[in-house]
């Protein structure tokens, strides 16, 4: 199976695209209903896809320092608001209009809220817009998209277990707090927990980072919040020089569990589902794609950034990826949801392509344009 990821990220590179998509095809293909079913531990896998999920969060916390996170999310405050309500608007809404109820739309709605961070990252890269008036906008977007899947992830994870609505309410507060001390901490002596953590040797340095990440995870679940939410904790709590020794370290071991996170999703999925959710999957992706352009262009027009800026940045945000992933997966189980895994691997599958191919065609081969 790894073997097979390999090959199909080397597939994905040759078109200059997110290996995303291809890992969900190799989950779908190897899955019961596949082309080939895989006869191997299914708890093997299902604990790399759980590892998978706590590296991405803790990568992302990485990225940011508390001082990044607190400006970048100011400056875009209001833009941030408008694109959660304009983007998580059509999932939910698609979610109701198919019977599912409430919970399960609000899950619907949380995976086309959230662009991918690492499909956007890659593709400002690859097409040279690192220099674009625009592209520090795209950035404070995600960053407050991050932050707020971060309130997001408990939220939902509180509504599939089916508990109280105080203990829902009381599971989201707790989590605000504890992003809000982490940040607080992080900007005030993350620089510290950094030399305490990291050490001179990488073997050190990796197991304590690893081991107290999968801790904190492992608190987090234990009272009702989402592990991937622990591991982002941590993550912004280290910051200094010590953050780029850990990303140079965990960076390998989130891209291989982060593939078995996606082929998981699609082992769990089946594919005999996918065509009855494939015209909505398309109507949803149009729709989508279309709010996120309207974000994109109101968030770099407050700033004055120029007509042919403002598209980029729509086109940058209309990929969605891997974190869609994660809040489809938490909804896995939950009542009326039977659907969704197969919804969302269909919309996956179509934005994670035609978003970065979208910004590809809209960029005319000029690199760092300055409009």
């Amino acid at each position: 199976m790894i073997l097979a990821l390999g090959i199909l990220a080397r597939l994905a590179g040759h078109f200059g695209i997110s290996p995303i998509p291809f890992y969900l095809l190799g989950g779908l293909a190897l899955g019961d209903g596949g082309l080939i079913p895989l006869v191997t531990s299914e708890e093997f896998i299902e604990v790399g896809a759980e590892l998978g999920i706590i590296f991405l969060l803790l990568m992302l916390g990485l990225e940011y320092s508390a001082h990044e996170l607190l400006v970048g999310v100011r400056s875009v405050a209001g833009a941030g608001l408008f694109d959660l309500v304009l983007n998580f608007t059509p999932g939910m809404l698609a979610g109701l209009l198919l019977g599912w109820g409430l919970v399960p739309a609000l899950f619907m709605g949380g995976v086309t809220y959230i662009s991918s961070t690492g499909v956007i990252a890659k593709l400002l890269t690859d097409l040279g817009w690192g220099g674009n008036r625009e592209t520090p906008v795209v950035l404070s977007i995600l960053v407050f998209e991050d932050l707020a899947m971060a309130i997001l992830l408990p939220t939902l994870g509180a509504l599939a277990l089916g508990g109280s609505t105080m203990g829902a309410i009381l599971t989201v507060t707790v989590a605000i707090v504890l992003m809000a001390v982490a940040i607080g901490f992080a900007y005030r002596s993350g620089d510290t927990l950094g030399s305490i953590v990291l050490h001179r040797s990488d073997e050190v340095s990796l197991l304590s980072v690893f081991g107290l990440t999968l801790v904190v995870a492992g608190i987090a679940e234990g009272v009702n919040i989402s592990a991937a939410v622990g591991a982002f904790l941590v993550g912004i709590s280290l910051s200094g020089e010590a953050v780029e020794k850990a990303y140079s370290l965990l960076a390998p071991l989130r891209d291989l569990f982060a593939a078995v996170f996606f082929v998981f999703f699609g082992l769990s999925t089946d594919p005999g589902a996918i065509p009855s959710v494939l015209l909505v999957a398309v109507a949803l992706g149009v729709v989508t794609a279309g709010t996120k352009l309207v974000a994109g262009w109101y968030a770099a027009r407050r700033v004055g950034i120029g007509e042919a800026g403002r598209i980029r940045a729509g086109l940058a945000l209309t990929a969605r990826g891997e974190f869609s992933i994660v809040i489809a997966g938490l909804a896995v189980g939950v009542a009326g949801a039977e659907d969704l895994p197969a919804l969302a691997a269909a919309y996956v599958l179509l934005m994670a392509v035609t978003g970065p191919l979208a910004a590809k065609l809209a960029d005319p081969g000029r690199k760092q344009l300055a409009v």
